[in-house]
């Protein structure tokens, strides 16, 4: 496995520096509440405001509302984004993966009904894969749906969905055969479907961003089968190469580290230093692979074990930058504290221990990038 450097153009950074201005103009300091990376705020008028700029659905199809770009165009943006802790809660799942999804695998009326909205910002999407008992073994779900005239009915549960509750469709792995991967399927659920119940479920922070869903007999027409029976291993798969490698697998602390650099490191000794440059070196090499897996996409190659070697490593990263702030502010921490970043990073504290969980495991991970090699 080899990843070609590479830098971005004028014309990327150009695009870049138009993101960094309006994100000055949209987003002034104190006017909005801090995120974690890709578990900021859920604003819709954000991310409507986002696909007014045309920075939603870049690479979809313009035919179906997009904006015919590339994925490192897309890379810019969000890193832009995520370097703010911005409220991308409502539109990320959509714009990062389900839309792209959608355009490779969906029937016209798919296209034609979804991508339009999704590059506005005015559809938001959940992804329902993980379920009860099932671990990190995908292949393992449970959930089935059984064939009827027009469509499928649909009895299962799945958990860990995040953002159900607040999305509008929730893109779906389904059993519909005993095939242990070529036996399962996707289907894009509407929401608010008769038959399914979404619960949120309150995480360690209080937050309840993650649900669980219910499916009692909910029929699902076939027109909204996403590819076709038996195909839902293979399209997740493709997803996961979008879900793994991007530059949101190693900035959910940035905001924090960047305040960190700014305000005390400089003024907490040589080792504070030498930490933080290491911080700064590793940042650098994480951007360079993930802008590295964007431009393999771009090329229409599908990157997953470089994604999910970039995941591995980069999740532990994460939690590293966390310890060294803590260890340094040397003192505990406190959720009510007054400053917005004392606040976060005790945030951050608790639910780090997620990062290497969400988006498949460190121990899953390590099978897919010893399997990917083997076949190389």
């Amino acid at each position: 496995m080899r990843l070609q450097a590479t830098e971005l153009t004028r014309a990327e950074r150009d695009l870049q520096d138009e993101v960094r201005s309006w994100l000055d103009e949209r987003l002034p300091e104190g006017s909005y509440p801090l995120g974690l990376g890709m578990a900021g705020a859920i604003d819709p008028e954000f991310s409507r405001d986002l696909g007014a700029q045309g920075w939603l659905g870049m690479s979809l199809p313009v035919e179906h509302g997009g904006h015919g770009r590339t994925a490192v165009d897309r890379l810019v943006v969000v890193e832009a984004l995520l370097a703010r802790g911005a409220p991308v809660g409502y539109h990320w799942i959509g714009d990062r993966q389900s839309g792209p999804s959608i355009a490779a695998n969906g029937t016209e009326l798919q296209k034609k009904e979804l991508l339009p909205g999704i590059a506005s910002g005015e559809l938001s999407f959940s992804i329902g894969m993980s379920e009860p008992d099932s671990g990190s073994d995908l292949a393992s779900v449970r959930t089935r749906a059984e064939r009827v005239d027009g469509g499928w009915v649909v009895n299962g549960a799945k958990i860990w969905t995040t953002g159900a509750f607040e999305a509008t469709h929730i893109l779906s792995l389904f059993r519909t055969s005993e095939d242990r991967h070529s036996g399962l399927t996707q289907f894009i659920v509407d929401r608010h479907a008769p038959g399914l119940t979404v619960s949120p479920i309150e995480f360690i922070d209080g937050t309840k961003d993650f649900c669980e869903l219910s499916f009692v007999d909910m029929f699902i027409s076939d027109e909204w089968r996403l590819g076709e029976v038996g195909s839902g291993w293979g399209q997740n798969t493709g997803e996961l190469a979008l879900e793994r490698g991007g530059v949101d697998r190693w900035m959910s602390a940035m905001p924090l580290v960047e305040r960190w650099a700014v305000r005390e490191a400089a003024a907490s000794g040589t080792r504070a230093t030498a930490e933080l440059g290491s911080i700064v070196a590793r940042c650098w090499a994480f951007r360079g692979m993930s802008l590295a897996v964007a431009r393999m996409v771009d090329d229409g190659q599908s990157p997953v074990t470089e994604a999910a070697l970039i995941k591995e490593m980069a999740t532990r990263f994460e939690q590293e930058c966390l310890e060294v702030m803590v260890r340094h502010l040397g003192r505990p921490l406190r959720a009510d504290a007054d400053d917005p970043y004392e606040a976060l990073l005790a945030k951050a504290v608790q639910v780090a221990p997620s990062w290497t969980i969400r988006g498949g495991t460190n121990e899953i991970l390590r099978s897919v990038i010893s399997k990917g090699l083997r076949t190389r």
